[in-house]
């Protein structure tokens, strides 16, 4: 078990939350110190002798602005599953540059609402500057989830407009050194975390729940990632490491934390999970069994092996998945995926479908934040980027065309695309979609298998 204590603000004396640690653990803390931003307390609205602890609220008078890139990688844009909203931690427009290490920014969160005619931003600031280390989550009721790290304990709110002022609802607090949310949930009402522990990592539920954080899973092994497998929240992919190898398994939510195998590509192989789509079952892999680490790709459920496409591995280039085009029922190979591609002449974005076998490179837009964006059902890539005279701007792009190989490429001269191909290839006995090569590879890979319907195990 991961030694974590949970803090909650319900059934709080008056003027009071309290923090649950265990039998005979209870006692008392300031309702400030659940809310504070970063190592800086927040007192609530009514000051200390408040006979009712209400949300605070702040006046926003910060006009949003841009962050370097060194920073926009360190708070990237987090999009909500439905894609109606979107939060990130920003500066404000005229706050002078700063350290790499973001030493006194006053940095602030800021939602975007991206479900409207035209995109727009709304900044959340409070009356204390947040750490940068703080973290933002969206949910699908327009509400902002923030996690901050007070001392030794990793504190939650809700952040939300209320006409000129931001108004804060302190949801508890969870005592443990480390902690990361997790992807939006599927569902948009809930949120959760991952906390590394001695023996295990436990998964948090730190929003949406009845009664503050709570623990709902404990997987036995270090754990990292977090990708979601189904459109309601309940199954929850981790990368667990165990014995040195790791392993992408399925955490149950609804069944106590039942973990089952997910990826067995072979024995000794590393196997990661990216990026899953609900509608298709579309799964996108790391995985060095092919002698080093690829970008392959495989079907949930489907008794076929995992392809590693040439295409995706070019030289001198990283290619990671960020979004996969939905709406796709039962065609995994047709939906589109854009990827985030990093070289010696920086970043730019990236298009593939499985059953085209063609990498389509364009540039990005000034300003994009690297490596966030989401299709549309008809395949119209959404990416975000912020700018000096555009603080809140989304790019649409089409995704090019697969071309025949034989056939002559008759684009479009203003859609300045790289085209790498791979010609169709029997699939290897390993499992790898392109032309059969010596591996390391000693045993059969086992195919993907969708192991949470069958062959459960214990929780953890």
């Amino acid at each position: 078990m991961t030694a974590c204590v949970i803090e909650s603000v319900e059934d709080a004396a008056p003027g009071e939350a309290v923090r649950r640690a265990g039998p005979g653990g209870v006692f008392p803390i300031r309702p400030d110190e659940g809310a504070g931003s970063g190592a800086c307390a927040r007192k609530a609205e009514e000051g200390d002798n408040a006979e009712h602890w209400r949300p605070t609220t702040t006046r926003r008078g910060c006009v949003p602005g841009t962050a370097s890139p060194a920073r926009s990688e360190r708070h990237p844009l987090a999009i909500a599953a439905d894609g109606s909203y979107a939060a990130r931690l920003t500066l404000g427009a005229n706050e002078p540059s700063h350290e790499e290490d973001g030493a006194g920014a006053a940095w602030f969160p800021e939602r975007w609402t991206l479900d409207g005619p035209e995109p727009y931003a709304v900044p959340l600031p409070l009356d204390q500057p947040e750490e940068p280390d703080a973290e933002v989550l969206p949910l699908a009721d327009g509400r902002v989830l923030i996690h901050r790290r007070v001392a030794d304990r990793q504190a939650f709110s809700l952040l939300y407009p209320t006409g000129p002022v931001t108004g804060e609802l302190p949801l508890g607090a969870v005592e443990c050194a480390e902690l990361t949310l997790l992807p939006p949930s599927p569902d948009g009402t809930r949120a959760y975390a991952l906390a590394p522990g001695e023996h295990g990592a436990t998964v948090w539920l730190v929003a949406g729940g009845a009664f503050g954080p709570e623990p709902v899973a404990t997987v036995r092994g270090r754990c990292t990632g977090g990708v979601w497998l189904d459109g309601t929240g309940r199954l929850l992919a981790l990368d667990r490491e165990l014995d040195g190898v790791v392993k992408a398994v399925a955490v149950d939510l609804e069944r106590g934390g039942e973990v089952s195998p997910l990826l067995q590509i072979a024995e000794g192989s590393n196997d990661r999970l990216l990026l899953a789509d609900a509608d298709s079952g579309l799964l996108l892999i790391r995985s060095d069994a092919p002698g080093h680490d690829r970008l392959g790709w495989g079907v949930l459920g489907s008794a076929r092996p995992v392809r590693f496409p040439q295409c995706l591995g070019p030289a001198d280039r990283t290619v990671t998945p960020f979004a996969v085009q939905p709406g796709q029922t039962l065609m995994p190979e047709s939906c589109a995926v854009a990827l985030r591609i990093d070289g010696p002449a920086g970043t730019w974005v990236g298009t593939w479908r499985p059953s085209g076998r063609q990498l389509h490179q364009q540039a990005a837009p000034e300003g994009w934040l690297a490596g966030t964006g989401l299709w549309s059902r008809d395949g119209v890539l959404q990416l975000p980027y912020a700018t000096g005279t555009m603080p809140c701007g989304v790019a649409r792009l089409e995704a090019p065309r697969d071309v025949p190989q034989d056939a002559p490429q008759d684009l479009p001269p203003d859609v300045r695309t790289e085209l790498t191909t791979e010609p169709p290839q029997p699939e290897a006995a390993g499992g790898n979609g392109s032309a059969p090569r010596a591996t390391r590879l000693v045993h059969k890979p086992v195919p993907l298998q969708q192991a949470p319907l069958t062959g459960r195990t214990a929780a953890g």
